[in-house]
């Protein structure tokens, strides 16, 4: 069977298609994953990094047509696609030249007695299982750094982004990645919950918390290990003495980025009264200035929704908005003359507990805003979630951000920016948005087993 990918942007029109992988597809990439994993495990890290370099220089020689292909099959405009690209520099490079070093064997103890050591060892065939948001970056996020610790890789990209995933694989190939090493199986989430039934020994896994939560039940019962980055609804927190414009282009950028298809994008706005109306105005003004269109022109700054799915999803917590009295600021309605899952960026007040924007997940360029009196009261709403992925604060009170950073229940906590994914820091959730770090040391050690080794002198 074939997996169409259409594009958001052209009225659905095709874009291409894979083979859907069948069950005999499923277990001949767990076998071959399986047999390659003592081979690369003993390969030295250098020689990994070697190969893995190789694939790195070819990512950046076919940028032009990833970045094309990214925006065809997902909708974002071609800047951004580009942005996505370069945004992987930084991250491929720390893999590759810190991840050795980060992996190094370390004496933890010594005495006239003993001495104590700790090596890494990886876990065995690590299944990856990729969101469609952002398709290059995540996989590579995934990929790459088990490949650096000595896993073997099954990647199983979302169904929205099929061609994307392909030409990774291609790239690997070219790069010279030994037989076995790197394996993708292309499909529904049926295909991922077959993945996850095999006899694998990891689960790299970004995407729904619903999905997570069964992942993560099946990975109890085979007492195998997860990496969970699941869902959010990031708060930001924006106090009377915040910088307003500058708070303003913040918040701007968190939310309506990707059209808004970001897990920890500001989904819920937080504004002290007494400045409640200057910055919603403000907001307003910037989000009236989206050029939203075409993303292959050079002047869209926002383009589709991933799908028509996506669409209907957000149109129906946008009217449930309505229906329970939120005003709407700006937005609100798909625009007129576009064909595909344009849906124009959008801000609600009089925003109410029991609405569907604010209790779930809104993954799309529309923003509820709330007033709040107190910082008691602001930690109180920022906290009214099942999730807790990243959160913003907004002051020059420097004791009072950080007060505010040790109360809210988030893995990130930006204080005056959301610009905070940096390689090195890690990045995960609270709550229901998931279960381990990413990226940096924190994000290697997920991927190892550690081992101590000790010694009597």
């Amino acid at each position: 069977m074939k997996l169409k990918s259409t594009n958001p942007a052209k009225n659905y029109g095709l874009v291409g298609e894979v083979e859907i992988a069948t069950d005999k597809d499923i277990r001949a990439a767990v076998k071959k994953a399986t047999k390659a994993k003592n081979s690369w495990a003993a390969t030295s890290p250098e020689e990994r990094v070697k190969i893995l370099r190789r694939f790195k220089d070819l990512v950046f020689e076919n940028r032009k047509g990833l970045a094309t292909l990214i925006t065809a099959e997902m909708g974002k405009p071609l800047k951004e696609a580009n942005d996505e690209i370069n945004f992987d520099k930084g991250y491929l490079e720390y893999y590759l030249s810190e991840g050795p070093k980060i992996l190094k064997g370390k004496t933890v103890f010594e005495d006239e007695q003993s001495i104590g050591r700790v090596v890494f060892e990886p876990y065995g065939v690590a299944a990856v299982i990729t969101p469609w948001n952002f398709p290059l970056d995540s996989a590579l996020w995934g990929v790459i750094p088990n490949l650096v610790a000595g896993n073997t890789v099954i990647l199983k990209p979302s169904e929205q982004t099929p061609l994307i995933a392909k030409k990774i694989a291609d790239l690997f190939a070219q790069a010279g990645l030994p037989n076995g090493v790197f394996n993708i199986l292309q499909g529904g989430g049926e295909v991922g919950a077959k993945l996850v039934d095999a006899d694998i020994d990891l689960v790299w896994f970004t995407g729904s918390t619903k999905t997570g939560q069964e992942i993560y039940r099946k990975a109890g019962k085979k007492f195998i290990k997860v990496l969970l980055e699941l869902g959010g609804s990031s708060p930001a927190i924006v106090f009377e003495d915040a910088d307003i414009p500058g708070a303003v282009e913040e918040v701007f950028s968190s939310r309506f980025s990707n059209c808004g298809q970001v897990c920890d994008a500001t989904k819920r706005l937080f504004v002290q009264k007494s400045v409640f109306p200057e910055f919603v105005e403000k907001l307003k003004e910037k989000v009236g200035k989206i050029q939203i269109g075409d993303p292959l022109k050079d002047n869209t700054s926002m383009g589709p929704l991933v799908s028509r799915q996506q669409l209907v999803l957000l149109e129906a917590q946008v009217q449930d908005a309505i229906k329970k009295g939120a005003k709407v600021v700006i937005g609100g309605k798909k625009p007129a003359g576009l064909k595909g899952a344009y849906y124009l960026p959008t801000l609600l007040t009089n925003i109410k507990k029991n609405m569907r924007v604010y209790s779930e997940e809104v993954f799309g360029p529309v923003l509820p805003i709330m007033p709040f009196k107190d910082a008691e009261e602001a930690v109180k709403l920022a906290n009214d979630t099942i999730y807790g992925l990243s959160s913003q604060v907004y002051t020059k009170n420097k004791k009072l951000a950080e007060e505010m950073a040790t109360k809210i229940k988030a893995g990130t906590v930006g204080i005056n920016t959301g610009n905070y994914f940096k390689p090195a820091c890690p990045f995960g959730g609270y709550k229901k948005s998931g279960l381990g770090r990413e990226h940096g040391e924190f994000g290697f050690y997920e991927l190892v087993q550690i081992k101590h080794i000790h010694v009597k002198k």
